[in-house]
């Protein structure tokens, strides 16, 4: 029964920890990767910089590069702070080189203000503390202040 409660478990996660860590490795491969593309975007803007086409390319590739570097921190962080960033990068990326209608761009503005909204009054950065949970208006972990009531 041991097995089956502790074991199994304990195995199926740290085999999401080896997955999780080869996927931000391939996201650092592509994100290097893809700083080639950027220079050579850069150089061709330099060869002709009235081309706006080229500098639609170029923040594109900027922005997915921002993105996956966002993603990457998400990846190795694991707190709700880093998953807003995420989603904010994303929804900005596609307001600025998307050409979209009216109704999407009031839909995104709407999307990035609840995401301000979530992040100024919803989102408690105590929460994503692993290492040990505090009372507030002190300093003393939390067994200790209850311990001392006692």
């Amino acid at each position: 029964m041991y097995y089956l409660k502790i074991k199994i478990p304990n195995t199926i996660y740290r085999i999401a920890q080896l997955l999780e860590i080869l996927v931000s490795v391939l996201v650092i491969l592509a994100i290097l990767l893809s700083f080639a593309t950027i220079f050579h975007q850069l150089g061709l803007m330099t060869a002709d910089p009235s081309d706006a086409d080229g500098l639609q390319a170029f923040l594109s590739t900027a922005f997915t590069v921002v993105i996956g570097i966002e993603f990457l921190k998400m990846l190795s962080r694991h707190n709700m702070g880093s998953v807003v960033e995420v989603l904010l990068f994303a929804i900005s990326r596609q307001m600025v080189i998307e050409h979209t209608s009216p109704a999407e761009n009031l839909l995104m503005v709407a999307a990035i203000a609840a995401l301000f909204l979530i992040r100024k009054f919803l989102f408690i950065p105590g929460l994503d503390d692993k290492q040990t949970l505090t009372v507030p208006h002190t300093k003393e972990p939390y067994e200790e202040h209850v311990g001392a009531g006692k």
